[in-house]
């Protein structure tokens, strides 16, 4: 019988790899990543990727799989994913899915909006042209999205106009039918995000910015020369570049890192919000 997929989701440093470990014992599974820097290799300390202790516990799939040169994207991943869950379950095992960027996970579970997207010469068009006409245009060709849509911001309205122009549809027939597709989706999901107190989770946080600091993080970051604008944007990546470099002492360097990390896990915290789909578990 083929199983289902157990999603283990937070933000980071909250304590997803620790559950994976004990999920996947408990539900006789293999740990399956989900965390768009962990896919890197020669990246695994600035990634906080599981340990060689933890790897050893049970089988992981995911992990530097990539070289740091590969702009990787949610497409991607959802490609390196699949055949991997699928080999998991036809063993019988119970794929436990973890970590915490929240667009690869949408990405595998719900799959892509049917929605296009950004056309330059159309947006180019759009921003020559007042937000009146904007609006009009809008009203026009879609009444139902443009009274849902917040009509005084023109990034909203930009959008919803550039979905009716370049799919010959309404924008807000794309977006019902696809809410209720996901809607349906998620009511087969099973899985669980993380909730920690602020000042719990902005503790873990400088714990693990001391730990990689005072570890072999300025010599892997130092060793990767040529890496992805992707691979780049991981945190603590340019940080330490900086510091390695000299253009920042260590004392910057941890604060800089901890302001960005806290930044990222608040927009975790946001998205998975939104995924109603996942029990809190607070830990």
């Amino acid at each position: 019988m083929k199983t289902t997929p157990y999603y283990i989701c937070g933000p980071t440093a909250s304590g997803k790899s620790a559950l994976a470990l004990e999920t996947a014992r408990q539900l006789d599974g293999e740990i399956v990543n989900a965390d768009a820097f962990q896919l890197y290799h020669g990246l695994e300390i600035v990634s906080a990727a599981p340990s060689s202790e933890e790897f050893a516990q049970v089988p992981h799939h995911l992990y530097g799989v990539l070289e740091p040169t590969v702009a990787a994207d949610a497409q991607l991943y959802v490609n390196l994913a699949r055949p991997v869950i699928a080999e998991i379950q036809s063993r019988g095992k119970t794929p436990v899915i973890t970590g915490g960027s929240g667009l690869y996970l949408k990405f595998l579970t719900h799959g892509a909006a049917p929605l296009p997207t950004a056309d330059a010469t159309l947006r180019a068009e759009m921003d020559a042209r007042t937000l009146e006409d904007l609006v009009a245009q809008l009203q026009q060709l879609d009444p139902a999205e443009a009274a849902r849509t917040a009509l005084q911001n023109r990034r909203f309205v930009s959008r919803a106009l550039e979905i009716c122009l370049l799919s010959g549809q309404k924008a807000s027939d794309l977006r019902d039918g696809w809410e209720a597709k996901t809607a349906q989706i998620s009511s087969q999901l099973r899985g669980v995000v993380i909730q920690r107190t602020r000042p719990d989770l902005h503790a873990r946080i400088a714990l693990r910015t001391r730990a990689m600091l005072d570890g072999a993080a300025l010599e892997e970051v130092a060793a990767l020369a040529d890496v992805s604008a992707n691979c780049e944007k991981a945190i603590g990546f340019r940080e330490i570049r900086a510091l390695v470099a000299g253009e920042i002492d260590r004392a910057t360097c941890e604060d800089l890192i901890n302001a960005a990390t806290r930044q990222y896990a608040k927009r975790q915290e946001t998205w998975f919000r939104r995924e109603k789909w996942l029990t809190e578990v607070r830990l």
